[in-house]
């Protein structure tokens, strides 16, 4: 009996397939849901101690945890993922709103970088450090939603429950 000899088609492993765990669509409208909180924030649109600035940091992020416990079979894939976004709404929207924000007294590089650049190239440094700040914020609020939706899933599944992203 002659053994046919192995095609492309059957030696080739199936493509890796990185899922973030729930739809674009999905991840947009949990982005799009914390995102009033910066424009709030950013234009001083409502007194920092406000009740309304707790609900605007804090419900759209217990929706991001909900939800991703819920609906994903990777919570906090998904969640890093949604931080990501939000981190580049940050930088958007503080980039956006620079000149209404700083007005007549932008912010400048002190001590031994104090007038070292002209004030266009510190604008440009100081707008850079904005966005990598903005990234790592949106990252950091990712991944400590995405622990605790990981966590939430996890006792679900322990207490008996069965989630709707569950694998078993």
């Amino acid at each position: 009996m002659t053994t046919a000899a192995p095609t492309a088609r059957t030696t080739q492993r199936p493509p890796l397939r990185l899922t973030l765990g729930l739809p674009w669509p999905v991840l947009a409208v949990l982005v799009a849901l914390a995102a009033p909180r910066v424009v709030v924030h950013d234009l001083a649109l409502v007194a920092p101690d406000s009740s309304l600035t707790g609900v605007l940091a804090l419900v759209p992020l217990a929706v991001w945890v909900l939800v991703a416990a819920l609906w994903s079979p990777r919570p906090a894939v998904s969640l890093l993922a949604a931080g990501a976004g939000y981190g580049m709404v940050l930088a958007a929207v503080h980039n956006l709103a620079w000149a209404t924000v700083w007005a007549d007294d932008p912010p400048r590089l002190g001590g031994s970088l104090a007038g070292a650049w002209s004030p266009v190239t510190e604008e440009i440094l100081l707008r850079g450090a904005t966005v990598l700040g903005s990234l790592g914020t949106g990252l950091v609020v990712g991944a400590v939603t995405g622990a605790l939706a990981w966590c939430v899933r996890a006792l679900g599944q322990r207490l008996g429950g069965t989630l709707a992203g569950s694998s078993g």
